[in-house]
């Protein structure tokens, strides 16, 4: 092993099932608000239900599950957007001891199919007709499945009333029972490159990181005597969305739900729910971005607002020098510069998640510094930290008052992390899952000796702080033997405004390519503001496209070395998307599909060297010689 980060004390362990700090909280603080929700969708105010009021609820539903035959170790399939009744679903279904199987609703009749027989599923609960028509179609080949309920159609109000014989004492002996190595979900892998595996899950591994961030950082998530709030939105389908819901139920936290993940409802339901505390991915932060950014193109305010984001990077840059140490802190013009910017600017920008938000979490995948930078300069401290699903979520965090943007922080405490020779990260701690659902040689292969083989790649500094390099099984081997994680280039591509999806390419091929779609928004507000007219219109805006993105590349291309750089590339007419099949239904990309549904264009883009005509020139960022390296 090259590198090793140390671990902290841990919080206090486990003792029980996730379902008891709801009834503990309920108990102890009855009154204390925990959800909000909306009466209906287009509603501007939001009801809110206390802990005694959600246990209730949880207790009148667990009651409806035990009556329907659903038993400690029975799995459940939820398969719904992140919204009221998700949450109650859960803590009902871990009430009896019961495992969660999540399933992005959106996933394909085969995906369903797979997740629901792999897992062994007795029953799902899905939204709407649509997710009945699904599940309906491979129901045929699931003789376990014995109950489809429908949200929509009133499923849980039938529970709940089929349930009422069931006395209180049961659900409590049920509940009691639960141990905190008893599996409580089976969260399915993103399947980027084949079937997607289970996950098991235990009640102690899920609550592990959540009870960690809660001890060494709550105190970040709202001002000193408010209750804590957070809109969740992100789906509860993936690990991430779990964890927050977990932080939140297990912190006493105000949790609200926006299902509808398009922009406006997400930018609306912030503006009215107005939480403490904002999460989401890199893409959701990059958006954010380059929604500000439009907006101030859109009135007249573009420099304004680019000369606001140098100064923000600049003052959080100075200020991350004098925090860890390095230097002084921002100067004295520095300091009236942020100001200034802070009374026409800044305090605008942070209207746009509600206007109460100081701190943000990232995951998922990492978060450019500049990004981060930014972020921290409005007032937002975006904290970057790493997990994976096999790890239920967290493992690294950003330590209070030592935060370092560009790397996903330190260990937290409890869990460990070391860099292997090839520079794959390893992780060993309480919130390390217990395996892959019926899939031993996997699991072997995972687990090695107490350390999970995550698949990533990084380095550790010697403080301690991980920095995240890309997937081992990503890296590109070019023809002339040169290594590439494309993460890195990929992310910095994305930080062009015009620029909304890229997969770099180059497996044996001479040079490092690319393959671009573009942001659909911002593209028709750059296009607004060519104001081309005359003959030939459009191709004279095709080369300012075409010259525009190839700033993003040059951009990108910046940080890296020559051989690393990327040299050709391809705008692409559509984007990368589920439905397409070239994006998991967690957002991620099909890097492999990504490659054989594009195939014809990537051998196009590398024989514009034989045939130059084929690319425009500033699709080739520069000639194939010998001076150039890449063929060495």
């Amino acid at each position: 092993m090259r590198d090793l980060a140390p671990a902290p004390p841990a919080a206090a362990p486990l003792t029980g099932g996730l379902a008891d700090s709801l009834f503990e909280t309920a108990d102890r603080e009855p009154t204390l608000p925990m959800l909000a929700r909306r009466p209906d969708p287009a509603s501007a105010t939001w009801e809110e239900v206390t802990a005694v009021e959600f246990r209730d609820e949880v207790v009148d539903l667990a009651k409806g599950l035990i009556a329907s035959g659903i038993s400690p170790g029975r799995r459940v399939a939820i398969m719904a957007r992140t919204r009221y009744e998700w949450t109650v679903l859960a803590y009902a279904l871990w009430s009896v001891g019961a495992e969660v199987v999540p399933i992005y609703p959106t996933s394909s009749r085969d995906q369903v199919e797979w997740i629901l027989r792999d897992a062994g599923c007795v029953a799902v609960v899905v939204e709407d007709e649509q997710g009945v028509m699904t599940v309906g179609s491979v129901c045929a080949s699931l003789p376990q499945l014995r109950h489809v309920w429908q949200l929509d159609a009133g499923a849980l109000e039938e529970l709940v009333a089929r349930g009422e014989f069931i006395p209180l004492a049961t659900v409590e002996s049920m509940r009691r029972i639960v141990l905190p190595d008893s599996t409580a979900v089976i969260a399915y892998t993103s399947g980027t490159t084949g079937r997607a595996l289970g996950c098991a899950l235990s009640h102690r591994g899920l609550a592990s990181p959540c009870d960690t961030l809660l001890a060494g950082w709550k105190e970040t998530t709202a001002p000193p005597g408010e209750q804590g709030s957070v809109l969740a939105y992100l789906p509860f389908s993936h690990v991430y969305g779990l964890m927050i819901q977990g932080i939140c139920v297990r912190g006493g936290m105000l949790m609200a739900h926006e299902p509808d993940l398009s922009g406006d409802s997400l930018a609306s339901a912030l503006r009215l729910f107005r939480p403490t505390y904002f999460y989401g991915v890199p893409s959701v932060f990059e958006k954010i971005y380059k929604n500000m950014l439009r907006t101030a193109q859109q009135a007249g305010r573009g420099s304004l607002f680019e000369r606001a984001a140098d100064t923000a990077r600049d003052f959080a840059a100075a200020v991350e020098r004098q925090r860890l140490g390095r230097g002084s802190g921002p100067g004295l013009d520095l300091r009236l510069q942020h100001a200034l910017y802070e009374r026409t600017v800044y305090r605008r920008l942070r209207e746009a998640l509600g206007g109460r938000v100081r701190r943000a979490t990232s995951g998922g995948s990492p978060l450019t510094r500049d990004l981060s930078l930014f972020y921290e300069g409005i007032g937002i401290y975006v904290h970057d930290g790493y997990g994976l699903t096999e790890t239920c979520g967290g493992a690294t965090m950003q330590p209070l008052g030592r935060e370092k943007s560009g790397t996903v922080g330190q260990a937290l405490p409890g869990t460990e992390i070391r860099v292997a020779e090839d520079g794959e990260i390893l992780v060993r701690g309480p919130s390390v899952f217990q395996g892959y659902v019926g899939a031993e040689a996997a699991t072997r292969a995972a687990l090695r000796g107490g350390w999970l083989a995550t698949g990533d790649l990084g380095q550790l500094d010697s403080e301690g702080y991980l920095t995240i390099t890309g997937r081992k099984k990503d890296v590109i081997i070019t023809s002339s033997g040169k290594s590439v994680a494309p993460a890195f280039l990929e992310q910095r591509l994305r930080m062009h405004p015009l620029i909304h999806q890229a997969v770099v390419v180059g497996d044996n091929r001479p040079c490092v390519g690319a393959l671009i779609t573009l942001d659909p928004e911002f593209l028709a507000h750059w296009r607004a503001g060519l104001a081309l007219q005359g003959d030939a219109r459009e191709a004279r805006e095709e080369n300012a496209l075409r010259e525009e993105v190839a700033r993003g590349v040059a951009a990108a291309n910046s940080a890296v070395s020559r051989p690393e750089s990327i040299r050709v590339f391809r705008i692409l007419p559509e984007p990368f998307d589920v439905t397409n099949g070239l994006l998991t239904p967690s957002m991620k990309l099909r890097r492999d599909e990504i490659v054989r549904h594009y195939a014809a264009e990537i051998e196009a883009m590398y024989q514009s060297r034989a045939r130059p005509g084929r690319l425009h020139s500033s699709e080739v960022l520069s000639a194939w010689d010998d001076s150039d390296n890449v063929f060495r």
